[in-house]
């Protein structure tokens, strides 16, 4: 009867192990689509930055062709219409200059708001990580308890160094879809 009840125990166990190893599997993938917002936050924020100098510099160089034709204009009417042209010529300049300013000061907060929400979602992985680590070893540390003596020194191992064993299960799960996949062709065939 022990060797009946140490054979259910080594089924259960290696059972337990395979859901791990799937949920492992599918905690690496969610992680990983999640570190991409980082990547995307980052382009995000340099292409408001690209957006903010050219509308900068268009705008300076709207503003330098407005004034450079209003004083143009200008001469030929007389001291009073030139000045008033100056005048309008450097109002448009400081419009243009504060529409740059701000076009700067938006793409600031947008890279500064980006970087912060990615700070917020590396930290939340991170926990969520450290919080998924836990609770595998405390799974593993539970099933190394009921683990037959023979088999302590694998288990303790995976346990000690996770990142094998996720590598080892990701390629499991590799094989496991492709041979689903191939038997799905074979049959369609």
């Amino acid at each position: 009867m022990t060797d009946r009840a140490a054979a259910d125990g080594a089924a259960e166990l290696r059972k337990q192990i395979a859901q791990t190893r799937s949920q492992l599997g599918s905690t690496v993938e969610e992680l990983a689509a999640k570190t991409d917002l980082r990547g995307r936050a980052k382009a995000r924020a340099a292409d408001l930055r690209d957006r903010a100098g050219a509308m900068t510099v268009q705008l300076r160089s709207t503003a330098a062709q407005a004034g450079h034709t209003v004083q143009e204009k200008a001469k030929g009417a007389g001291h009073t219409v030139q000045e008033k042209a100056s005048h309008a010529g450097h109002t448009v300049q400081e419009r243009a200059a504060h529409a740059g300013h701000t076009a700067q000061e938006k793409a600031a907060h947008a890279k500064h708001t980006s970087r912060s929400r990615v700070e917020d979602t590396r930290h939340q992985l991170k926990d969520r990580g450290a919080h998924l680590a836990t609770g595998v070893q405390d799974k593993a540390s539970r099933a190394e308890r009921g683990v037959p003596a023979p088999l302590r020194a694998p288990v303790g191992y995976a346990r000690r160094h996770p990142r094998p064993v996720v590598i080892v299960a990701a390629a499991g799960a590799v094989i496991v879809a492709a041979g689903v996949l191939g038997r799905r062709r074979a049959s369609r065939c």
